[in-house]
This record gives structure tokens, sequence and C-alpha cells, in this order.
């Protein structure tokens, strides 16, 4: 798992630190499996959600990175504590302190360098001081026990090697009572032994995805109560994609299976 953490790293860095315009072609809705994939004429549909209409929503914050919008089943109030794993560029951020008001805080979270300095630049230009962003890992989070109202996070927990630790981390910080909404990406069964084992395909958030019974079992196993998936989407990968790091073969016997990647927004509460 560390080299996949490490590529992980490695692209998400990429995206960071590319020129305006160039992450999105990336993963325009799709996949930032590697930088080459600007190249490509594969389009995936189903990942990204329009936030340009939503109140606090900044354009150099959306790299086109996420599969939701965790904020919009989040239950956010004024003067609340929010905690975003794994932050990015601060979209969500930034999004959530428009609905705590200058009486809440938002923190984000991102275990990419790269990604935290970006966030750090958008967060100067626009002036808030109720806003933070640390360097940090989802799976041992620097975060008081019993600190956060809400925590969200968007696309970002089935990068995760351990979901449980994951989510017992999130338990952990918030507060009684206290709560998530979370969008991430999931699968209807199991991946083929192929898929599970390209790099790319972890990295661009497909081979490290839980069959979806079983992730939501992993968060009542952390101890949430509740859990309930609010919305649910399928993911398309067309052939055209798939067939960069599978063969004729390996892609015939995946399309078999019938499994597909779903992005869905699911909610928990601590209490």
């Amino acid at each position: 798992m560390k080299k996949v953490k490490e590529k992980i790293k490695e692209v998400y860095a990429d995206i960071a630190e590319a020129t305006p315009g160039a992450s999105s072609c990336c993963r325009a809705g799709a996949v930032a499996a590697s930088p080459s994939c600007c190249g490509s004429s594969a389009e995936l549909t189903g990942f990204k959600e329009e936030y340009s209409t939503l109140p606090g929503y900044e354009a150099e914050a959306d790299l086109g990175l996420g599969c939701g919008i965790p904020v919009e089943f989040a239950g956010i109030e004024k003067g609340q504590t929010v905690l975003d794993l794994g932050s990015g560029a601060g979209n969500d951020v930034f999004v959530a302190r428009s609905l705590v008001g200058e009486e809440g805080k938002v923190t984000g979270v991102d275990m990419t360098p790269a990604m935290i300095e970006k966030a750090n630049k958008n967060k100067g230009k626009l002036g808030y001081n109720n806003v933070e962003f640390i360097l940090g890992d989802i799976e041992e989070l620097p975060v008081p026990d019993l600190s956060i109202d809400t925590a969200i996070s968007n696309c970002v927990l089935n990068l995760v090697s351990d979901k449980l630790v994951a989510y017992r981390e999130i338990y952990r910080v918030l507060r009684n009572p206290g709560h998530f909404s979370i969008s991430d990406v999931v699968v209807s069964g199991p991946l083929t032994d192929k898929m599970k084992n390209v790099v790319e395909l972890y990295a661009g958030c497909i081979a490290g995805a839980m069959e979806k019974s079983e992730y939501l079992q992993t968060i009542r196993k952390a101890g949430f109560k509740n859990v309930e998936v609010k919305k649910e989407k399928v993911v398309y990968l067309p052939d055209s994609f798939l067939s960069q790091y599978l063969t004729e073969k390996e892609l015939i016997e995946f399309r078999s299976t019938g499994v597909q990647v779903l992005s869905i927004t699911v909610s928990g509460y601590k209490n």
C-alpha cells in the first residue's frame, strides 16, 4: 500500500501544480490516473457535479476532482465547526465556509503538500480567517477528539487503504451529537483481480472502491448510526478508457461481471 499511497500523492501533486484548466481535462468528471490522461479521448461520465452556482464557490479551488456535492446533505449550520477530509485546493471548504458564516470554522486536511500549498494560496486571496488547511493522513487525523460538528469528504475515502480506520477517526473527532456527509465511489460487486491491482486505477478512484454493501457495513462497524445513502448514480467507464489498462480479454471479463461503478453520497450520525 505504500507504493499506492506514493502514486496517489504524485498524481494529485501533478494536478495541483498544473496550469489552470489542465487538471480538469484529466478529471473533468473523470479520473486523474496520470498526467497523460489529458491526451486521452476517453470521457467518463457520472463523477463531477456542478458547483458553480453554490454560495462560496471559487473557480480556482475547483479542480474537478469530486464525485458529488457532500454539503448538499450535510445540514451545515451557522457557527458550526466543519472538517473536510481530502480537501484538495479548497473547493468544498469554501462552500462550507459560506454556510458556517463568520461565527464558524472550516478545516481541510489533505496528505499532498502541493494541494495544501494551493489551498492556502486560494485562502490568502479570499482573506478568510476562519479557514485552515492542515497536512495530514485521514487514517490518523491531526484533529482533536470531539472537536467537529460535521465532517464532509468528496471522492477521497476510496483512496484510503483502511476505510474502517478512517471512519473510526471520523467518529473520534466528531462531537456528540455529530454527523458526516461523504460523497465517494463504490462498486456493485467485486472488481476483477487485474483492475484491483492497477495502481493508476487506484489513484483514479476506481480500484480502491469497496463493494457498496461492505462499505456501508464498514461505516456502521465504526460506530455510526442511521447510515443512509442520500444520492446514487452510475459512473460509466467506456471501453476506450479501460483499454488503456486492460487487455481485450480482461475487458471482456470485466464486462461479463455486470459490475457497476457507483458514485454515492452517504450520511451517518454519531448518536
